[in-house]
């Protein structure tokens, strides 16, 4: 038997050994049909490793056979931990992240849903080292996310040695193959975007499925059905949100869309110092002029969530385009009771709120007094037209059941995230924290708090 021979025969045994995997896996978790088969077997023995491009499951087929001689539940598990790295798109959300925390926080994520799984194909012991770490990060966060674990581990600034501890305790594939992130404003690669379209279409029939049998779904799957509901939920621009609250006004200042440089010119060379047409002293622009900003400040509330909830409203607020010179703005905390009304009219105002802020109440949640407060408001003449109410909160609380007159957004932070089933007349919007970093620095306005600059 030649070398080419053997090659073929290694490669036909390895890829038996993955087929068997993927088998044994749906027999126990045939929800993830699709999942399972979205990628394709490759061996080779330049990647010494298992591993996924994101349309490949690539293996070297010694590390593979070992794996598979020491015990077959390894390969289902580095099979599967592929297959959820796909399906939580962590080979394409690296973003501006530190890349070796975010891949360790990705294997974390991966690895503590698979020793949630109660399924035979992929249940093995769990170290006390791990055990410890999903304790810790399970106090913070309800379900463990890539992002909300890069969070806290990126808080806890790990020691070189800390960081191999997790590497050797976590990361059980190769990620060598991950694509890398684009440069800012280039377009991702047309592979990639197939990739992404690929997994996230995946990602949305799988909850389907597991939510239309969602008893059977339950058992044995372990935060699954959670982390899919959490990484499928809608994202949103939140300077794009506040949009909606905007107003047309007239507001002094040159419009140039309605003057004619032509007429202007004629009329001085005509008359000298004599334009035929002058430009309009006013315009009319869409601004945000009046609406109400609601903070939950109760005991479920944490006041870090809070502050920068309000620090990325602020930093949308201040653009100069988002703003009239005058504003009817009301940021009211309220927990089961009105605890604080504070009036902006201003840029200034605003900022030396935001200077000063602190956090008044630590109550019981109930969401009426608010809206029986801005509804006295307006029946009282304190707004001329109202546009609606922004409500930061944790979800839990006594809705109102009446739809108010203007529009209502209940606004969970992506750090404090819950599946809360707000009313069918309100907006439920969940925001992400690095996203509006993100979109602030675009639009060229950065605000810094003082403590964090001493």
């Amino acid at each position: 038997m030649n070398k080419n021979q053997i090659a073929e025969q290694f490669e036909a045994i390895s890829i038996q050994i993955f087929q068997n995997a993927r088998t044994e896996l749906y027999m126990n978790m045939r929800y993830l049909d699709l999942a399972l088969s979205g990628l394709q077997f490759q061996i080779t023995t330049e990647l010494w490793g298992i591993g996924t491009d994101g349309s490949f499951l690539f293996a070297h087929p010694k590390i593979l056979a070992d794996r598979y001689e020491k015990n077959r539940i390894l390969v289902n598990r580095v099979y599967l931990h592929c297959v959820y790295h796909c399906l939580f798109w962590h080979l394409w959300k690296n973003g501006k992240r530190q890349e070796r925390l975010w891949r360790i926080s990705c294997d974390i994520a991966v690895e503590a849903l698979i020793d949630s799984m109660n399924c035979r194909s992929v249940r093995m012991g769990v170290s006390r080292f791990r055990r410890d770490w999903y304790d810790s990060l399970h106090r913070e966060r309800k379900v463990l996310t890539a992002e909300g674990i890069y969070r806290t581990l990126q808080r806890r600034h790990l020691s070189p040695y800390e960081l191999r501890q997790m590497e050797e305790a976590f990361c059980i594939d190769d990620h060598s193959l991950w694509p890398r992130e684009e440069p800012p404003g280039k377009p991702p690669l047309p592979q990639m975007e197939l990739q992404q379209n690929k997994w996230q279409d995946i990602r949305e029939k799988t909850q389907t499925e597991m939510e239309s049998f969602s008893k059977e779904a339950s058992r044995g799957y372990g935060d699954l059905l959670d982390e899919i509901k959490v990484e499928n939920r809608e994202r949103y621009d939140y300077r794009a949100f506040l949009r909606k609250f905007a107003v047309m006004r007239e507001e002094m200042q040159v419009d140039p869309d309605t003057f004619d440089y032509v007429f202007y010119s004629y009329g001085l060379s005509l008359y000298g110092n004599m334009p035929l047409i002058e430009p309009q002293e006013y315009r009319e622009v869409h601004k945000i002029q009046e609406f109400v900003i609601v903070v939950d400040v109760s005991l479920s509330c944490s006041g870090q969530l809070v502050k920068t909830f309000l620090e990325q409203t602020y930093a949308v607020l201040t653009e100069s385009e988002s703003f009239f010179r005058k504003v009817n703005i009301r940021i009211l905390q309220c927990d089961e009771q009105v605890r604080a009304d504070q009036i902006i009219t201003s840029q200034d105002e605003l900022k030396e709120y935001m200077e000063h802020f602190t956090l008044t109440g630590n109550g019981g949640t109930d969401f009426r007094p608010a809206f029986a407060y801005v509804n006295r408001l307006v029946e009282e003449g304190a707004f001329q037209n109202l546009k609606g109410i922004i409500y930061f909160t944790d979800g839990y609380g006594i809705y109102p059941k009446k739809r108010p007159d203007y529009e209502t957004a209940f606004v969970f932070m992506e750090e404090d995230f819950s599946d809360a089933q707000v009313p069918p007349w309100a907006i439920k919007l969940v925001i992400e924290k690095e996203e509006l970093e993100e979109q602030s620095e675009l639009a060229g306005s950065q605000f810094i708090w003082e403590e964090e600059q001493r």
